[in-house]
């Protein structure tokens, strides 16, 4: 199997936030108006952070990752199999996250 390609630092934030709005059902305009953009700007904004044109600032990652319902860790990571791993981890109780992390320092050590 060949390697997973990474895609670039500069368009992880971009792809990601992509792939959240998406799976959120929102369109571009509605995610930058419930994120604090103005609604003149908000569609115009949200395409240029998902083609990488522009990266947003962290505080507003962090209000995307809310409404989004997302950790805004999420965003930054490059390897698909480990942003999943957040999107579960986000999810999940704070027992189930201790046994995960136990399960995750076993695992390593094989």
């Amino acid at each position: 199997m060949p390697p997973r390609r990474l895609p670039s630092s500069s368009s992880i934030v971009g792809q990601r936030l992509r792939q959240a709005r998406e799976r959120a059902g929102l369109p571009q305009d509605r995610l930058g108006v419930l994120a604090g953009l103005e609604e003149s700007s908000s569609s115009a904004r949200i395409s240029r952070y998902e083609s990488g044109v522009h990266e947003p600032p962290l505080s507003f990652t962090e209000s995307l990752a809310r409404v989004l319902g997302v950790p805004a860790a999420y965003f930054y990571c490059k390897d698909d199999r480990l942003a999943e791993i957040i999107l579960h981890y986000a999810n999940m109780s704070e027992p189930r996250r201790s046994e995960l992390q136990a399960k995750a320092a076993e695992l390593a050590q094989h």
